[in-house]
């Protein structure tokens, strides 16, 4: 499909009531047609992956279009400057945590992007950092402790940081660490007690939130069935 065609579907498939639904989530963006992330889904299958096409749509600027562009894009062909320039351009949090999720985790370069935009100044920027550790944790199966580990002083450091899609992010990020398996949860757990006794407001907002989930007895009982496996594999 051609970007004219793409946009043009787009177009009839928005409406204004997803429009009206997306600033109740805190959504904003400058052009938008109002399409139903299931029936992005639904065209995404019916392109497959074409990177061209994916580096086109988000050019768009619009919403939807660069959502599709996340979907659509090949993270074999992700490169640093692709990253940053789409980084840049971020208006929100759902256009932020879509590239982060289903492409550039993918990115073999995706572990030193998240360390590097986390010292960003730009909110979503920073939060992409943030959601690119969260992301990692969740997507690679294969990547050592070690790795994960090395996130925690970021997570920490930018524990402090005011702003609600950047403190959310490094909560995310503390948390999908935590519930990889039994050592980083107690790794991410003394982080979060830390936090949680902080003296700064939002390090403390950041410690609780992440240590009602990884106290939470459904997620210690996976992390115990974890490492059952392992032992016994």
């Amino acid at each position: 499909m051609k970007i004219a065609d793409v946009l043009a579907l787009l177009k009839r498939a928005g409406n204004r009531r997803t429009i009206d639904g997306m600033a109740r989530y805190g959504i904003s963006a400058q052009r938008a047609f109002g399409v139903t992330v299931g029936t992005l889904n639904g065209i995404r299958k019916r392109i497959g992956t074409d990177h061209a096409l994916s580096l086109a749509l988000w050019e768009s600027g619009w919403y939807e279009a660069r959502l599709l562009a996340a979907m659509i894009g090949d993270p074999a062909r992700v490169t640093r400057r692709q990253m940053n320039a789409w980084a840049a351009s971020f208006e929100n949090w759902a256009d932020c945590d879509t590239a982060c999720f289903k492409l550039f985790d993918r990115s073999p370069l995706a572990w030193e992007m998240a360390t590097r935009w986390t010292a960003a100044e730009r909110e979503f920027v920073r939060r992409g950092g943030f959601a690119l550790m969260a992301c990692l944790a969740l997507h690679d199966k294969e990547a050592p402790d070690e790795r994960f580990l090395g996130f925690l002083p970021y997570i920490e450091k930018g524990a402090s940081d005011p702003r609600n899609f950047v403190k959310k992010a490094v909560s995310w990020a503390l948390r999908g660490i935590g519930a990889r398996n039994k050592a980083l949860h107690g790794a991410a757990l003394e982080v979060a007690r830390r936090l949680a006794s902080s003296e700064d407001a939002t390090s403390r907002w950041v410690g609780k939130d992440a240590l009602r989930d990884l106290t939470r007895p459904a997620l210690k009982a996976r992390i115990a069935r974890k490492s059952k496996r392992a032992r016994q594999a």
